[in-house]
């Protein structure tokens, strides 16, 4: 095992950094002096500035979906498994010759499985329309940083079933902290 102070962890594309009392979008030529700007960027028109986000404000971002998906989860679920009580306590199932209760049991407890299942995709969906804004830029962020994980992340065919990869995805990083925590944990797994 490698000691971890003499590990290189790769790092993330740099990108402006956008102060954090300014918006989460900047212009790329926001960060210029009027002293380094060229002649032909002044002349020219301002459809060359795209706006960028920054990996922080991206990790945090990507944060925030998270949560809305799991506040979406949690009365999906419960409103699925009390209408599936509601319907299934009316309607008895019978299957196969098994008690009745026991059939309304599982059968709301499937229906609150899939609740559970729905509720994530549409809190992304609701998180999109509300975000449509940005929604260009955090694919284009989203494509990147998947890339990224990819590079970066372990061999999967060193794991077992009782010695996972932790985070193979990159699922739980919410923040540069965490991003540089799980390029360690990913860098002591492969070495």
């Amino acid at each position: 095992m490698a000691n971890r102070a003499s590990v290189r962890l790769p790092r993330l594309p740099s990108t402006i950094l956008v102060p954090r009392q300014a918006s989460i979008i900047a212009p790329a030529t926001s960060r210029r002096h009027a002293s380094t700007v060229s002649p032909s960027s002044t002349s020219g028109s301002t459809n060359s500035q795209a706006p960028i986000l920054s990996w922080s404000d991206y990790l945090s971002i990507r944060g925030k979906k998270r949560r809305w998906e799991l506040a979406t989860t949690i009365p999906m679920t419960t409103a699925a498994a009390i209408g599936g009580a509601s319907y299934f306590g009316v309607h008895t199932p019978q299957f196969m010759g098994l008690d009745p209760l026991a059939m309304c049991i599982l059968a709301t407890a499937g229906v609150a499985g899939l609740g559970y299942l729905i509720g994530p995709v549409i809190g992304s969906q609701m998180w999109r329309l509300t975000h449509r804004t940005m929604l260009s830029l955090i694919e284009d962020k989203d494509r990147e940083f998947h890339e990224h994980i990819k590079r970066n992340r372990a061999d999967p065919s060193t794991q077992s079933t009782t010695n996972p990869v932790p985070d193979f995805y990159g699922e739980k990083i919410g923040s540069m902290k965490e991003y540089r925590q799980w390029l360690r944990d990913q860098v002591c797994i492969s070495s």
